[in-house]
């Protein structure tokens, strides 16, 4: 039975995610091979892939003797948990209290601007009904 999905990857775990994220499916040997460094020894690959597995977030199928793994959970529903346990944890689950620290630190292109401010418009308009 898989335990229960963690509410965020580890920082293993999101390195071999962004793997098959970018290749849809990978051997353990192939996962190694296109990791960025610092490498991981095969060792550590196949048992964070093992644990990802138990998690729910990978699933595998045998071909000849190895095991092909691939992702059942994509990359955008990872980081909306992720951003969703940051809100929880750091700012008393108040999407304003973030954005308002995240534009506080940040430093803005005209372009982010402006689409920030299309999308506050938007958000005022689906609110005043």
């Amino acid at each position: 039975m898989p335990r229960k999905r963690s509410l965020v990857l580890t920082d293993h775990e999101l390195r071999l995610m962004q793997v098959l994220w970018d290749r849809g499916r990978a051997t353990v040997g192939d996962v190694v091979d296109a990791l960025l460094p610092p490498p991981l020894a095969y060792s550590t690959v196949l048992t964070t892939l093992r644990t990802l597995e138990q998690k729910g977030y990978v699933t595998h199928e045998e071909d000849g003797r190895a095991y092909v793994y691939r992702p059942l959970v994509a990359r955008d529903q990872a980081a909306r948990s992720a951003v969703s346990h940051v809100l929880d944890r750091f700012f008393g689950s108040s999407p304003g209290a973030l954005a308002v620290s995240l534009l506080d630190d940040t430093r803005l292109s005209d372009a982010d601007v402006a689409k920030i401010k299309r999308l506050l418009a938007k958000h005022r308009k689906g609110n005043a009904r």
